[in-house]
């Protein structure tokens, strides 16, 4: 007599049907994200080893070039400049936001409630602004003939700002991308400092103050080693974003006037769109990803070796 045929549990199909339905609701967004950011990156690299122009964007027939590319990037004395400057940008900008975020940070949490509310709904209003809005605003700001800044400027006495061409001069132009950076960015900053604050202890503070600790001192002592996570994480976000500028300087100076506003990621698009070599510009963009994560990895060992010593 002949067995029946076994029957699979119930229980166990449930559970394995179960334990796929995960990877079902994840993969549009995986999917999504490999076709977004992976694809472009594999294909600029694969530029970046060919000798692609505009001729092959066209007719598809571009040949592999090994690392010419790259050498000739590298043997360039204005890509070296670029490199030099893209770096003082990234400092000056990084150490202006964090000083000043932190100060708004910490002014906020000793406001009351209404002034509070103001400063955060004044930063938030500021964050949401668009970049190619804001950008436009300080245009107008500082146009030589309409501009707001030099009609205060020689309402105030000084007659040489008359008529001023600020983006035509290269460190002025420098300085007020400096400072549409920074004023686009300290809101973001501020209030992740802020939020990170409010979880500091009240009874720190008050053991602080009874022992006679300073406000610096209570600030270096007692707020920065709890928030640190949160300051570095905060640190490393403004450094990837400044180093990475692009909108603001394209709407305004589009890396003028010469190269005085030109910095890596500008450099890589004046190179692909205005000589047509899409090799040398996806080069110059792989070049900007290694410098900005070698950053990154020298900044992320020397936190790390610090918190093991402490």
């Amino acid at each position: 007599m002949s067995r029946p045929p076994r029957r699979t549990p119930i229980t166990s199909r449930r559970a394995t049907t179960s334990g796929i339905w995960p990877y079902l609701l994840v993969a549009p967004a995986v999917l999504g994200m490999l076709y977004l950011l992976v694809y472009p990156l594999a294909r600029a690299v694969l530029i970046s080893f060919q000798d692609f122009g505009l001729r092959q964007l066209i007719l598809g027939d571009a040949h592999f070039t090994g690392f010419d590319n790259y050498t000739q990037l590298l043997s360039d004395p204005r890509f070296w400049t670029v490199v030099r400057r893209t770096f003082l940008f990234m400092a000056v900008n990084v150490a202006l936001i964090m000083i000043l975020s932190t100060l708004v940070a910490l002014m906020v949490e000793r406001l009351g409630r209404f002034g509070r509310t103001a400063v955060l709904s004044a930063l938030v209003l500021t964050w949401a602004m668009p970049v190619v809005a804001a950008t436009t605003v300080f245009q107008w700001l500082f146009h030589s003939e309409f501009g707001i800044v030099n009609h205060a400027l020689t309402g105030l006495g000084f007659s040489g700002f008359e008529g001023y061409p600020w983006l035509a001069h290269g460190p002025a132009a420098f300085a007020i991308l400096v400072t549409l950076v920074v004023w686009q960015s300290v809101p973001f900053a501020a209030i992740t400092l802020y939020s990170a604050l409010t979880t500091v202890p009240t009874e720190l503070y008050e053991a602080a103050r009874i022992d006679g600790a300073s406000g610096f001192r209570i600030f270096h002592a007692v707020t920065l080693p709890i928030v640190r996570p949160i300051f570095m994480l905060v640190l490393s976000l403004e450094v990837i974003w400044t180093f990475k500028a692009f909108v603001q300087i394209w709407v305004m100076t589009r890396g003028g006037p010469g190269d005085a506003t030109t910095i890596l990621p500008v450099y890589a698009v004046q190179t692909a769109l205005a000589q047509q070599r899409y090799d040398l510009g996806s080069a110059a963009s792989m070049l900007t990803v290694l410098l900005m994560s070698g950053v990154l990895i020298a900044y992320f060992r020397q936190m790390f070796r610090q918190e093991n010593e402490l």
